[in-house]
């Protein structure tokens, strides 16, 4: 399974995920989940993948082979040079749904699942943050001020500190900490979510990555995070006033 997690706040966009995937209680893989693209000064992308892995790597061999053919003749569209963030939402639809058309009943033949959910988020130059979530029939849906994160995989764990933490007013640091307290606990309590963890955040109108990092288990900031929210956590708990004499 995986946990991905993107969110849209007036200063930017943080994006988040695991890289655990399993096909059975003893087959555990890593692979990564998020991926980057950009044209620095002009657009920052990330994309964050969950479901068929097979559909989600072909989606993206399909954008990555359209980047390169660009190169040699600039009339092919890809994500790097379309003129709007919704029309990157469209083009990483359509490859999702040849991706489906082509494979999705062979698959499933086969009793496998071929559903997959991808997340997009990025800005380009002349636009504002987008953050978009595209279902296996390609169609997708824009985050709003009512609705500023989006969650795929095993999103039950987290939704509750971000649906408390985040509005369109929070800042990109503490928008960063919710996203990273959501993940802990989704890795406290789902063992199918694993370390390590791959972040970016795009910093509104820098048109390139603020931070785009990977997240190991032994990293000091994250444990030190992780032990303060169980903190504070317990401390607020322990104030709650009595409703039992």
């Amino acid at each position: 399974m995986t946990y991905c997690v993107a969110v849209r706040v007036d200063q930017g966009l943080v994006m988040l995920s695991d890289t655990r995937t399993n096909a059975g209680m003893d087959n555990i893989a890593r692979f990564r989940k998020s991926f980057t693209y950009s044209v620095p000064g002009e657009r920052a992308i990330t994309m964050m993948c969950s479901g068929n892995l097979s559909i989600t790597q072909g989606v993206k061999a399909m954008l990555g082979r359209a980047i390169k053919d660009a190169a040699l003749d600039p009339e092919v569209e890809t994500i790097l040079n379309c003129p709007t963030m919704h029309r990157v939402a469209q083009i990483v639809g359509e490859a999702m749904c040849a991706m489906q058309g082509r494979y999705r009943s062979t698959i499933e033949m086969q009793g496998a699942a071929a559903d997959a959910s991808i997340l997009i988020a990025g800005q380009r130059k002349g636009g504002k943050p987008r953050l978009y979530l595209i279902y296996s029939a390609g169609n997708f849906i824009e985050a709003t001020e009512d609705t500023p994160f989006f969650q795929i995989g095993e999103h039950k764990y987290g939704k509750p500190i971000l649906d408390r933490i985040i509005k369109r007013e929070t800042s990109l640091e503490d928008a960063t900490k919710a996203v990273l307290v959501s993940m802990d606990s989704t890795l406290r309590s789902n063992l199918s979510v694993g370390m390590p963890l791959d972040l970016t955040v795009i910093e509104r109108d820098r048109f390139d990555f603020r931070v785009r990092t990977r997240i190991e288990a032994d990293n000091e900031e994250f444990q030190l995070l992780s032990h303060s929210w169980s903190a504070a956590l317990r401390k607020g708990f322990e104030d709650l006033p009595n409703v039992i004499d």
